[in-house]
């Protein structure tokens, strides 16, 4: 059985099209689909079926079967059953994830040039998959020379700033000023694994060695859409240092509000674990997040498919939203990278931030005031609705998409008893009633329009 993430027309015995917000499993004997709900399937029990037959072909081919359960570490002779779990991130969990064999991100991960990467090819193929661009030529990302290294950092950042700092072995946050990281990195006996993965610079003087992807500038809201002179500054998002030693290893997350990221490797490298973000798949995950012991569960157990992507130095990776990846660094390895949010994925941003919200997660790399992205989107989706009709051109299928799916998080962000929670988002000078107004109705002769013009 698997779960249905395709846009064609299938129809459930209950002769209801396929519909996005619907959980649908495959009958792996007669190939139709069904709405989890009509054959009594939950989308958290799904994951755990290897081969699902519906209620009409058990009668020919037998029970649905469950997948058997991978356990983590073997027990070896006389070992206790009860043994201590391995705890992500330590030494042994570092041997062993290396041992291991994955699918290889090639089923997933599409090659392109730099320079096709473009907005044009964005909205062509959508951006569900991630994307690994091999050199950073025609990409327009502007990096320091492979001769730049973690000294310089400290030199143009500032040895005194602070930095978060991650404890590998025990998947925990410390501060430290940077000059007694950049002191544990050179040491010639590292007693312990640290890791700084989110040092965002855009504010210090290496900001100027450093520019993102075109395609990130060209797609990103908070670049185009965030007003210069707004009184709450924008987010800082768009540059991160990342230093990360040897064994290094940063468990299984969804970036924050759902938002892209893009990594390029300056030295070193990188080993990604990626997770589509399919319905079940984020349920496992919220589920897993929320359980207290998560950090001695290995999340890929959980799922179908957990794919090994490594990036080299010198190669660029994008991450869709809501993928969900951790990450794992064989050597030591000096990294930037950047998160966006953008037009193509509204409804999976929505989504993983509802999951970041229910997980109250205060998640280091925070997107900082989230919804006001989304309100000052809103209003620039008004406005350009407002020129289609000018233009007497259509706005796309998936602004419309995207503009629906931000009116409706409009409503509920501003309904009375939830308003307290959100308001301090809410950009000055905004009248959100009258926001929503206008864009329904826009949403609604948009859609009304290209009605009319189907045959």
């Amino acid at each position: 059985g698997s779960i249905n993430m395709a846009t064609v027309p299938v129809y459930c015995v209950c002769r209801l099209p396929y519909d996005v917000t619907r959980f649908m499993i495959e009958c792996d004997a007669c190939k139709d689909w069904f709405h989890g709900s009509c054959v009594g399937v939950e989308e958290e029990e799904a994951p755990d079926i290897d081969i699902y037959h519906c209620p009409n072909c058990e009668k020919t081919h037998g029970k649905s079967t469950l997948k058997k359960k991978r356990t983590w570490h073997k027990h070896g002779p006389g070992q206790a059953p009860d043994v201590k779990p391995v705890q992500n991130g330590s030494q042994l969990f570092i041997k062993e994830l290396r041992s291991r064999t994955f699918p290889s991100a090639e089923d997933v991960v599409a090659r392109v040039p730099g320079s096709q990467l473009t907005l044009g090819y964005m909205e062509e193929h959508g951006f569900t998959e991630p994307i690994l661009v091999p050199k950073k030529d025609g990409l327009g990302l502007a990096v320091p020379a492979p001769t730049f290294y973690v000294s310089d950092v400290e030199n143009y950042v500032g040895p005194e700033r602070s930095v978060d700092v991650t404890d590998v072995t025990k998947q925990k946050d410390c501060k430290m000023k940077l000059k007694e990281f950049v002191d544990y990195y050179y040491s010639t006996n590292r007693k312990r694994v640290l890791n700084v993965t989110n040092l965002e610079f855009s504010d210090t003087r290496m900001s100027s060695f450093v520019e993102p992807p075109d395609i990130v500038k060209k797609l990103s809201w908070v670049e185009n859409y965030w007003p210069d002179d707004a009184l709450l500054a924008k987010p800082k998002v768009t540059k991160y240092c990342l230093i990360c030693v040897k064994d290094s290893y940063t468990d299984f997350h969804i970036d924050s509000g759902g938002a892209s990221a893009w990594y390029h490797v300056l030295k070193g490298e990188k080993t990604f674990y990626l997770i589509r973000p399919a319905s079940a798949n984020i349920s496992l995950y919220e589920r897993w997040r929320s359980a207290s012991n998560h950090s001695e569960m290995f999340f890929a157990d959980q799922v179908d498919k957990c794919y090994k992507c490594i990036v080299k130095q010198g190669q660029t990776l994008f991450i869709p939203s809501g993928w969900i990846y951790a990450t794992l660094t064989p050597v030591d390895c000096l990294a930037f990278a950047g998160h966006f949010l953008h037009s193509l994925s509204v409804e999976m941003q929505m989504r993983a931030y509802e999951v970041e919200r229910r997980l109250k997660l205060g998640s280091l790399t925070q997107f900082p005031n989230f919804e006001t992205a989304c309100w000052y989107m809103g209003k620039h989706l008004l406005e350009a609705f407002k020129g289609s009709h000018k233009s007497g051109k259509q706005l796309p299928p998936h602004l419309v998409q995207g503009a629906k799916i931000l009116n409706g998080a409009f409503r509920s962000w501003t309904k009375k008893q939830a308003l307290a929670e959100h308001e301090d988002e809410l950009p000055e000078h905004f009248k959100p009633s009258q926001l929503i107004k206008d864009l329904a109705k826009e949403i609604r002769l948009s859609e009304n329009a290209s009605k009319a013009v189907r045959p």
